[in-house]
C-alpha cells in the first residue's frame, strides 16, 4: 500500500513495530535493505514505534506514536491483520486449530462440509504440517478445487500455495514458511537486489524466497521438505537469471 500511495506521488509515513519493513518474515538484513529502499523514495518509516491514539484535528488525523512521537495525515491505512471467523465451525462440532481443518480434498471434520479460502487451514505434504495461508493463489486455486471436489471430483491438493508482492521495482513469489526466527540462507545473485532465500527448520527447507527471481515456484516447491545438512549446497538450486 505504501508503495502504491508513493507511486501516485503522495507523501507516505509508514509505522512499524518491528525494527524494519517485513522484519517478521524476511532475513534482518533484507529487511533493512528494502527499509532503505523505501526511504530513499521518500517513504518515512517509523520503525520500532506503533500507534497509541488517533483523532480528529482541523480536518487531519493525529496519529499519536509510543515514545512521543506524531504524524498528522488526511487519512490513515490500517493493516492489522485477521483472525478467521470459526465460530459457526465450532458450534457445528467442526475441528478447528486456528482456522478450520481441512484435508487434502477441502473436507473438513464433518461429513459432507468443506472449507477453503483465509479460513482453512489446509495440509500441506511437503512441510509434513498444515498451515493458514492468507493469500490469493491459496483462495483462487483450492476455491475452485474444493468447489470440485464438492460436487464429486475428488481432487487431491498436495501443492504448497505460492504468495507475492510488488515492492517498487523489488519483487518476491514465495512458497512454505517464511519466518525471520528461522535458520535462512541466501544465494545472491546480485544481493539484496536478485537472489533466493532459503528457511530451514531443523535441517529441512521449509521456505523459499524467490527476491525478484521470477517463473520459478515450480523448482521452489520441489525443494520444500529436503533435507540439507549444508545449506551452501542450495546455491544454484534455483536458476536466477
Amino acid at each position: 500500500m505504501a508503495c502504491a500511495l508513493r507511486l501516485a506521488e503522495k507523501e507516505v509515513e509508514v509505522v512499524v513495530p518491528e525494527a524494519g519493513l517485513l522484519a517478521a518474515v524476511l532475513p534482518a538484513d533484507l529487511s533493512r535493505a528494502v527499509t532503505e529502499d523505501y526511504r530513499s523514495r521518500g517513504v518515512k518509516v517509523h520503525a520500532g514505534t506503533s500507534v497509541e491514539q488517533v483523532e480528529e484535528r482541523r480536518g487531519l488525523l493525529a496519529v499519536q506514536l509510543s515514545g512521543g512521537g506524531a504524524v498528522e495525515a488526511d487519512f490513515a491505512v490500517a493493516g492489522l491483520g485477521i483472525r478467521p471467523r470459526t465460530e459457526l465451525a465450532e458450534r457445528a462440532g467442526i475441528e478447528v486449530q486456528d482456522g478450520i481443518v481441512v484435508d487434502r480434498y477441502g473436507r473438513t471434520s464433518a461429513p459432507d462440509v468443506y472449507a477453503a479460502g483465509d479460513a482453512a487451514r489446509i495440509p500441506v505434504a511437503a512441510l509434513g504440517q498444515s498451515i493458514r495461508v492468507e493469500h490469493e493463489d491459496n483462495a483462487v486455486q483450492r476455491g475452485r478445487l474444493t468447489g470440485a471436489n464438492m460436487a464429486g471430483a475428488k481432487t487431491a491438493m498436495d501443492e504448497a500455495p505460492f504468495f507475492y508482492s510488488d515492492l517498487f521495482d523489488l519483487g518476491f513469489e514465495a512458497v512454505g514458511i517464511l519466518d525471520s526466527r528461522l535458520e535462512t540462507h541466501a544465494d545472491w545473485a546480485e544481493p539484496y537486489r536478485r537472489g533466493v532465500v532459503y528457511y530451514l527448520d531443523g535441517g529441512r527447507v521449509c521456505g523459499v524466497l524467490n527476491w525478484n527471481v521470477w517463473g520459478q515456484v515450480p523448482a521452489a516447491r520441489a525443494l520444500l521438505g529436503s533435507r540439507c545438512e549444508d545449506p551452501a549446497s542450495l546455491d544454484g538450486r534455483i536458476p536466477t537469471d
